[in-house]
């Protein structure tokens, strides 16, 4: 019984420290500092995400950034089921076991790492793409979905930031759709830890909202010096 317990602690530990850890390595200071010499923090738009690094370092730094932020997000949600599927028997992709909630729990704090990492003074980016990483690690159905809404909104308005908006505050409630299709008896933890994601994703793009009311956002392919 006591082992349990401290298994059952351990893997709940891990399901917020890790993807806290590995999520706070951000991939656009990285290929920034690698390519340039430069903060990305203090070059274009000062954040710390792929638009940023497209506008100031060019595509095939863009592409790195891609690829390093959709990794880590989904290594930190196979790592944390791995754990509980190894030591606790649990099943954190089995839907109507209704254990989906925990991968979402490690999605919060892979997203939290993204946006406050540890290494970088608590300035990381928007988090928007490792969003989508671990959506697409837990569920990639409704994580495509969301995508093809960004797309959309992308190619209509030529604002990314309208694209991540709208895609974020549709997220938690194509959790919860998904949820009930998929018979999960605790699809209302998971839509709860998912509308904490959209939330922060939102408040995150406040600037970008007080620049589009301004008309001073950049649109897609615009430079930034």
């Amino acid at each position: 019984m006591g082992n349990n317990i401290f298994l059952t602690v351990l893997c709940f530990a891990a399901a917020v420290i890790i993807p806290y850890l590995i999520s706070g390595v951000n991939s656009a200071i990285i290929v920034t500092k690698i390519k340039s010499g430069e903060d990305i923090r203090k070059i274009g738009s000062g954040n710390a995400g792929l638009t940023n690094t497209l506008r100031t370092q060019g595509k095939i730094a863009a592409l790195f950034v891609l690829l390093g932020d959709i990794l880590k997000g989904v290594i930190s949600i196979l790592i944390v089921h791995f754990l509980f599927k190894g030591l606790l028997g649990i099943d954190t992709y089995e839907h109507t076991a209704g254990y989906e909630w925990i991968n979402y729990l490690a999605g919060v704090f892979a997203v939290l790492g993204h946006i406050f990492p540890i290494y970088y003074g608590f300035k990381g980016g928007k988090g928007i793409l490792v969003t989508f990483s671990t959506m697409l690690a837990i569920n990639w159905i409704p994580a495509l979905i969301l995508l093809g809404i960004f797309g959309i909104f992308v190619a209509i308005t030529r604002y990314v930031s309208v694209g991540s908006i709208i895609a974020a505050s549709c997220y938690p409630f194509a959790v919860l759709l998904f949820g009930y299709m998929n018979d999960n008896p605790n699809v209302w933890f998971s839509f709860i830890f998912a509308f904490v994601i959209g939330f922060m994703l939102v408040f995150m793009h406040r600037s970008n909202i007080v620049r589009l009311k301004n008309h001073t956002e950049k649109k897609l392919g615009e430079k930034s010096k």
